[in-house]
């Protein structure tokens, strides 16, 4: 099988190209390297002894789209390629709804066009906005507090619609909890660009004294420890997941979504205080204000996925403290030879 992977050299997707590889699916990779880089194609082929076709071109342009689709029968989409900073979403909302909604419109209709019929989304659990209950099952109902998660529950409505309109059609939603972590190798991981969003980037800046210290946004909340609660899941794992999501998505037609998390939530300073222990180093912190539009504790049922796809993951905490700073390591090393 052929399968496009869109956003493919990002941190998530170029994990995923990884184990679609690894798998012997033949892989073609859009990313217009807005949030990512070249270098990345080369460590897909350095780990897996394959180098996927790759295309540097903008989801959001149709017609190099289609070019793509007549260039290679792909019979199935990854779609990744998006905004995801929930701090810049609130204050660029209008970058966020034309880029996240008009890039997953422009696959659908190219799909349509190609007969395309196989599509995994990457969507997240911010859909569920501020729980009501934990751990959460796919079924709660759907609600965001920032534009980042907004865009992601409306094209969750377009699929649906469209899913209704095409019976061809085989959608599969994957709503990730929190993504950390490195492949073993370290040749590949979350290296965002400027300031980072996510925790575990923060952290490992301030380990390797990029960053003087970690800012925790808030430690009143309704938790153990009064830090922000969050289902922390390896990305190699997550990566996985998407295997099997493919491995459904070909064997039925209609829509389902699975939550991929661990089932176990984690606050701010557990996360610090494994980072310290397994990697031997120091995370110095100060408390700051809550952000907006964050929320106490959210971790997931992963209960649908495990009995439907029979994904479980299988790497724990100290794995992803351990991985997520080895990456830095070994990136450190071959900036200073």
């Amino acid at each position: 099988m052929k399968i496009l992977v869109t956003g493919g050299l990002g941190f998530i997707g170029s994990h995923t190209c990884v184990e679609l590889l690894n798998a012997n699916y033949e892989v073609v990779i859009i990313d217009n390297l807005s949030n990512s880089s070249i270098d990345v194609l080369d460590k897909i082929e350095e780990i897996t002894s394959k180098k996927p076709k790759f295309y540097e071109i903008d989801v959001c342009d149709k017609e190099k789209v289609s070019v793509v689709f007549k260039e290679n029968k792909i019979d199935a989409v990854i779609h990744f390629a998006g905004y995801k900073a929930v701090g810049e979403s609130v204050s660029e909302p209008l970058k966020y709804y034309r880029n996240n909604l008009d890039s997953t419109l422009t696959l659908l209709e190219v799909m349509k066009e190609e007969n395309c019929h196989n599509f995994v989304f990457s969507s997240s659990a911010t859909v569920y906005g501020s729980p009501k209950e934990l751990p959460i099952k796919e079924d709660f109902p759907l609600s965001t507090t920032n534009p980042y998660g907004t865009t992601k529950l409306m094209i969750e409505r377009i699929l649906a619609d469209v899913s209704k309109a095409d019976k061809d059609l085989s959608i599969i939603v994957l709503r990730y909890f929190n993504p950390i972590g490195a492949h073993k190798s370290g040749l590949i991981g979350e290296k965002p660009n400027g300031i980072p969003n996510n925790l575990m980037p923060y952290i490992v800046r301030v380990a390797n004294k990029e960053l003087p210290i970690l800012s925790v946004f808030g430690n009143d909340y309704d938790t153990p420890d009064g830090t922000g609660v969050r289902d922390y899941i390896h990305v190699v794992d997550l990566a996985k997941g998407h295997i099997k999501a493919l491995e459904k998505c070909v064997n039925f037609k209609g829509i389902e979504y699975y939550n991929l998390g661990t089932g176990t939530g984690y606050s701010v300073l557990d996360l610090v205080n494994t980072f310290e222990k397994v990697n031997n180093v120091e995370v110095p912190y100060k408390i700051v204000d809550r952000r907006p539009g964050d929320i106490a504790a959210c971790y997931a049922d992963p209960t649908k996925a495990y009995k439907e796809l029979g994904f479980k993951a299988e790497y724990g905490i100290e794995d992803m403290c351990r991985d997520s700073y080895n990456f830095i390591l070994k990136n450190k090393e071959s900036h200073n030879n």
